[in-house]
């Protein structure tokens, strides 16, 4: 039995973001994979509940006229992996909430959950951070949108206020024409296991040089974060293994790794270095480009 003390099923975004704005102690619930859990582990921040499962329009996944993609908050991960725009156009995204635990929690759990619940692990934020993906949010005072980069506030904290309800990603074209994009989860066994480190890389070249990389992880700070300092040594060098390594040492300056049982901070410094020229080089192929 969860100890759950006041519960609401919403039936209407205006609803849910009426008894959210009500109770500065309730919480959404959507899959559930992250919430139950909480419940089970007796945390008392999650006993008052506003269900937005009939929500359904927050599980469609579409395009605008402008060509940006739109994924609803709602759409669980099997939906997300399985929705031939999100192949087309963000196959990253496809691609990495395909690591997400087993079948059952894939078709449950929610990239709007992954994202809003703050964790540090969440394996579909390294794909919303190449593609700089807006977070189109519901409130009181009506609609508004959050850039992901700084959405996240440290672990388990995001930038929602009380009455907030997510409503869908937006990954605006210039945030995904033209890009090769590819995501590593390295975990300590292949399957059911969260992520030791996570690793994406979104990748625009011009005459076989690095016009543009995004490059972000999981794990690795405490926050999902991207890379300036890896990204601004990349800027317009030739796509070889000289720059891959440069890139390696410089992403140093940007990750903040620590000692867990999981792994040792060496250890996690390791994986981040290989990582980074494992995913540029996938994001490379992504283009029909050769790393030299």
């Amino acid at each position: 039995m969860f100890p759950i003390e006041k519960y609401h099923m919403a039936e209407s975004v205006q609803d849910a973001v009426r008894a959210l704005a009500e109770d500065e102690n309730a919480r959404v619930i959507a899959g559930g994979t992250d919430v139950l859990i909480r419940l089970h582990e007796g945390h008392a921040d999650y006993r008052n509940l506003v269900d937005i499962n009939r929500l359904d329009e927050l599980r469609r996944i579409w395009k605008e006229d402008d060509g940006s993609i739109c994924i609803g908050a709602l759409a669980s991960f099997t939906e997300i992996m399985n929705s031939p725009l999100v192949r087309e156009f963000v196959p990253v995204i496809g691609e990495s909430v395909a690591t997400v635990g087993g079948p059952q929690v894939r078709n449950r759990g929610t990239m709007g959950g992954n994202i809003c619940n703050g964790a540090v692990s969440a394996d579909s934020a390294c794909a919303a951070l190449v593609h700089e993906v807006d977070l189109v949010i519901q409130s009181p005072d009506g609609e508004r949108v959050e850039p992901v980069l700084g959405f996240h506030a440290g672990p388990g904290r995001v930038n929602l206020k009380t009455g907030d309800l997510l409503t869908h990603f937006r990954i605006r074209p210039e945030n995904h024409e033209n890009m090769g994009a590819a995501y590593y989860k390295y975990a300590m066994r292949e399957a059911m296991d969260i992520a030791t480190i996570g690793c994406a890389a979104g990748l625009r070249t011009k005459n076989g040089a690095i016009a543009e990389l995004r490059l972000a992880y999981t794990v690795s700070a405490p926050t999902p974060i991207r890379c300036p300092e890896a990204e601004k040594t990349a800027a317009g060098q030739p796509l070889t293994t000289d720059t891959l390594d440069a890139i390696a040492q410089a992403v140093e300056q940007d990750v903040k790794p620590r000692t867990s049982w999981r792994a040792t901070k060496e250890f996690r410094m390791h994986v981040i270095r290989t990582l980074a020229a494992r995913v540029i080089t996938e994001a490379a192929a992504k283009l029909g480009e050769q790393v030299a």
